[in-house]
């Protein structure tokens, strides 16, 4: 079993790498303007990239791996891999958006969407690359987007942190997304779709035996066919006590996916932070691959039960932090995704 004093050690250890500017850092940036990436490298392996093309409709991390360089989120549309769903074409390694700001759609937007519709989705844009430092056991790239209405203006600035993690068996990566309204006032209605999203690997599933149609916010229907389930082992808890498809729909300080690929244990956990708006945030957790914490969409998650509509006044900001853990070799107890989010909210 992991020891969680590593998870402190971790961020000690990474908070002194930047002081030690002697040490040699385990992590690389390799920056491709041409390709529109930056590829995060550690010990000299891939551990996942920083990816904006066009073609996605909003910069995203993909794909993410384990310490042993086994990959975690779905292939398709980017990459496909033999037995994928090709559903939701949206949905690519992980991201962060929303499905209803000022009445556009930026969670559901991909190239499948018919051109006569297009006037009903915003797009997120990569400006600019802020920061890419690496110290030892830590690293942190810093960028700059514009969440586009149709026409092309800009309603939102976005500045991400990404920080990067690692120990031997133990990947993290810690997100800090501040949205900042520009000339007008953004609201953000109750809306099922967000907000931080990951895709994955079909193994992390949850196993089914039937076929699921799932709506989006624009009506548009997609259809979720069964697949053959050997080797499909995911399954949920939450911070909550509740498990698999019962996580939906519910809010918790956490939610720790536990599966294997091949003869490797993995869990690969999403935490919430006390400061965020809407903590502890709702689960749109699917058993089919999706695995999103939205801490907005508060009457479309709860039924009716609560309400939010969140909005943002001109120049007004908001930041949303989350710690994603990716631990290989075994999967992770409740004791211990309690205290690595303990050390978050205490970070």
């Amino acid at each position: 079993m992991m020891n969680y004093k590593h998870v402190k050690l971790l961020a000690i250890a990474g908070m002194l790498a930047f002081s030690c500017k002697e040490k040699e850092s385990r992590f690389t940036f390799i920056n491709n303007p041409t390709d529109k990436r930056i590829d995060i490298t550690i010990d000299g392996e891939p551990f996942t990239s920083y990816i904006y093309p066009d073609t996605i409709m909003k910069p995203v991390l993909y794909p993410l791996r384990t310490a042993r360089g086994t990959l975690i989120t779905r292939g398709w549309p980017i990459d496909p891999r033999p037995g994928e769903r090709i559903d939701h074409p949206h949905h690519v390694g992980m991201w962060f958006n929303y499905g209803n700001v000022n009445g556009l759609d930026f969670w559901n937007n991909s190239t499948a969407i018919a051109p006569e519709k297009k006037n009903e989705y915003g797009t997120i844009r990569h400006a600019s690359i802020n920061k890419m430092e690496a110290a030892d056991n830590q690293a942190e790239l810093a960028v700059t987007s514009y969440w586009k209405r149709p026409d092309g203006t800009d309603l939102l600035k976005e500045d991400t942190r990404y920080l990067f993690r690692a120990d031997s068996n133990l990947r993290s990566i810690t997100l800090i997304t501040k949205l900042t309204a520009l000339d007008s006032i953004v609201n953000f209605p109750d809306n099922k779709e967000g907000m931080l999203g990951i895709r994955l690997a079909r193994e992390l599933e949850h196993p089914t035996d039937e076929p699921t149609k799932f709506t989006d916010a624009s009506g548009n229907l997609t259809e979720v066919a069964k697949l053959d389930n050997t080797h499909v082992t995911g399954k949920y808890y939450s911070s909550e006590g509740l498990t698999g498809d019962d996580v939906w729909g519910t809010r918790g300080k956490w939610v720790n996916l536990t599966g294997k690929i091949g003869d490797e244990p993995i869990s690969l956990v999403i935490i919430d932070h006390p400061k965020n708006v809407g903590y502890p945030t709702y689960w749109h957790a699917r058993g089919y691959g999706l695995f999103a914490a939205n801490p907005l969409g508060q009457k479309a998650m709860s039924g009716g039960k609560d309400s939010l509509n969140y909005s943002l006044a001109p120049g007004k900001s908001v930041t949303f932090k989350y710690e994603v853990l990716i631990n290989s070799g075994n999967q992770l107890n409740s004791d211990e995704v309690n205290q690595a989010a303990k050390t978050f909210a205490e970070e």
